[in-house]
């Protein structure tokens, strides 16, 4: 029998995927968790075998969860589902140890083959999120880039910004302003805009 945890801050979707798992006679659902560290509390309590985790998660998003599992739970598989799925997410989550990484919108005996897939050593992207994430290619953003995007993004000012960042107003402007140009953008927001729909902040 494998052991199932699920995450998943929207309770009608984790409700759905663990009724349709739990039809299936070698699977078993230990545990459910609505956010990213009662997932983490869950697999050090319960010990699943394999970890069905949401990509965006309130406090913690999946691969952060993830790459917290592989240390604390190393005995715990990891795979995300998303409805968000964008090729710098998978580029991370492969990075970060995550074993599956499928749409919401995949098909329950396909989200049953691929938990028995990860749970048996292999691995399962799905193929169109793959082929995205290798016709994006990497992000070109520098990690402090990537930050100051991502505050941006998040609609603060340059100010706000600067002291959120422990930065200069003027280093701000000057990383926002090379962040825009990498990634071929007018401005800040539609910097954020690009990075964003890439998956790189």
């Amino acid at each position: 029998m494998i052991r199932i945890l699920l995450a998943d801050d929207e309770h009608l979707i984790r409700g759905a995927l663990a009724a349709l798992l739990a039809l299936e006679d070698d699977l078993t659902i230990v545990g459910q968790a609505a956010t990213g560290a009662e997932a983490i509390a869950a697999a050090r309590a319960l010990r699943p075998d394999v970890a069905v985790i949401d990509l965006q998660m309130p406090d913690l998003d999946g691969v952060t969860v993830a790459a917290r599992l592989q240390t604390e739970v190393p005995d715990c598989r990891t795979m995300i589902v998303t409805s968000h799925g964008r090729p710098g997410h998978l580029k991370q989550a492969l990075a970060a140890g995550v074993r599956g990484f499928l749409p919401k919108t995949v098909s329950a005996d396909d989200l049953a083959m691929v938990v028995r897939t990860v749970h048996g050593g292999g691995r399962y992207v799905d193929p169109q999120l793959a082929a995205e994430a290798i016709s994006a290619g990497d992000s070109p953003l520098t990690a402090r880039e990537a930050d100051v995007l991502q505050l941006a993004a998040e609609g603060a000012p340059v100010d706000e910004i600067a002291r959120r960042a422990s930065l200069s107003p003027g280093t701000v402007r000057n990383y926002l302003s090379s962040a825009a140009g990498k990634v071929g953008a007018a401005n800040r927001h539609e910097a954020a805009r690009i990075a964003r729909k890439h998956g790189w902040i």
